[in-house]
């Protein structure tokens, strides 16, 4: 089964291959071909949507292309460990669905002043470069970063930010931005089966069905799309056959404006990444506390960190340490970190072969649409329920209220910026930046409040669930 017999202590994954066994090539490739089935579309989604949004069709094949081998490089990172950097776990890296909004905000400001696609994608990954560095300080002050930002202020963004991408998911849905058919029942009608399709594969309780259900709603809806002659394959030929990886391949531009929002996001990144680290760690049956998991979080946050600097390098979106994967161990019970090897391994390959990027980019808007609804979505409820569990007192309500209310009313009214300086009318005119420095501030300066359980609403039902959970009670 493995070089080490060591006896381990048993976990619910029930696991096969521990942290540091080495399964037979047989077992490790099967183990990584599924890990790679259920991050792909996860990895490639942020890139075809901002290509898409943005009109850089052109170059979509390419970015698709370098977005899996980064994925690749930065999960051997992760699990191979250089010195301080890298976890040491089976940890997947892929580009972040969180800086979309930011990312296109950023494209949408270049576009506005005349920038074609060079200049977009050079500004995209100039900021996304500097702004990585952020993570990579705030890696090892994690424990004083989540007394800054809390669960009310990420919760807030995070609500934003999926809140702030439904217009987009829709007006795909409704055919594309500038399409002459916008809002036609065809198109309607192809969202909708990749929708209803990832629905109620999702309430199967098979666990491969529901991993799969975007990746099968989508190529569902790819299907019927083609045998509607919405899909094109004449720009095919003109793929080249290899990718090769240029650093800064469009260029290298900053821009301070549309620098602070990517900036905020890389302020909250690295709490969500340590709480992907952690769930891995007690999935691997590794330490949650102690010295090696402290050790373990700085590590893993600093390879995050210098992972999206090396994917703006290698012109790809910001990466972040994959929450699904963890789902794979518990499914397969292999937590070998040297399976991540493979997993790379297949991910450069991947990447290296611009066809994906190719065909995937033929996609139809309706249909991505129909799966991006979905997944936006899911982000705003995210937010939502960290909101929940953060406890929505006077004080919380109070910050959230008005934190989502000045996003999303700037994002409806931008007219209310108007008098603004046009340095700070740039900074401000994106809704996550709004509502990010609202909720930070007001979780500073707003006092802290003893929250009592009042009489009325104590809840018996609940109260016997919690102390029935209760393992000091229980055991």
């Amino acid at each position: 089964m493995s070089d080490a017999q060591s006896p381990r202590p048993r976990y619910k994954s029930d696991l096969i291959y521990g942290l540091e066994d080495r399964p037979h090539f047989t077992a490790a490739i099967f183990a990584a071909l599924q890990h790679v089935l259920a991050s792909f579309v996860g990895i490639i989604t942020p890139t075809l949507i901002v290509g898409g949004v943005l009109g850089l069709e052109s170059e979509v094949p390419y970015l698709v292309s370098m977005a899996l081998f980064v994925s690749g490089l930065g999960t051997f990172v992760q699990a191979r460990t250089f010195g301080p950097i890298g976890s040491g776990l089976l940890c997947l890296q892929g580009t972040s669905f969180s800086f979309i909004s930011v990312i296109l905000s950023a494209g949408f400001m270049v576009k506005a002043r005349g920038g074609g696609t060079d200049e977009i994608l050079s500004t995209i990954f100039g900021i996304c470069f500097f702004a990585a560095f952020i993570e990579v300080v705030l890696s090892q002050f994690i424990g004083k970063l989540r007394k800054l930002i809390t669960p009310v202020v990420t919760g807030t963004i995070i609500t934003l930010m999926g809140l702030s991408l439904i217009k987009v998911a829709v007006t795909d849905m409704a055919g594309g931005f500038g399409a002459s058919d916008l809002g036609a029942a065809s198109n309607m009608g192809l969202a909708g089966l990749v929708l209803l399709t990832i629905v109620v594969l999702n309430r199967f309780n098979n666990p491969f069905l529901r991993l799969g259900s975007i990746v099968i709603g989508l190529t569902l809806g790819f299907v019927v799309a083609w045998w509607l002659g919405r899909v094109d394959m004449a720009a095919l030929p003109n793929v080249p056959l290899i990718s090769v990886p240029v650093p800064f391949k469009y260029g290298f531009s900053f821009d301070w404006v549309a620098f602070i929002p990517v900036a905020v996001i890389f302020l909250i990144s690295p709490l969500e990444a340590a709480g992907d680290l952690t769930a891995n760690s007690m999935i691997s049956q590794q330490p949650v506390k102690g010295p090696l998991y402290i050790k373990r979080i700085k590590s893993g946050l600093l390879a995050d960190g210098l992972n999206s600097a090396m994917a703006a390098t290698f012109n790809s979106l910001p990466m972040v340490t994959f929450a699904q994967n963890n789902g794979v161990i518990q499914l397969t019970g292999v937590a070998s970190r040297y399976v991540a090897y493979f997993i790379a391994g297949l991910l450069v390959l991947l990447g290296l072969f611009p066809m994906i990027g190719a065909v995937l980019q033929l996609m139809p808007k309706p249909v991505l649409g129909g799966a991006t609804l979905i997944m936006f979505g899911t982000v705003a409820v995210a937010g939502i329920k960290i909101l929940a569990e953060a406890g929505l007192h006077r004080r919380n309500v109070l910050i959230v209220a008005i934190s989502l209310g000045m996003g999303l009313g700037v994002a409806a009214v931008p007219e209310v910026l108007r008098d603004l300086p046009k340095a700070l009318h740039n900074i401000f005119e994106s809704p996550i930046t709004v509502g990010a420095f609202c909720a930070i501030l007001l979780n500073i300066f707003l006092p802290e409040e003893f929250i009592a359980l009042q009489e009325d609403e104590f809840d018996p039902e609940s109260s016997t669930l919690k102390v029935m959970q209760d393992p000091d009670v229980t055991q």
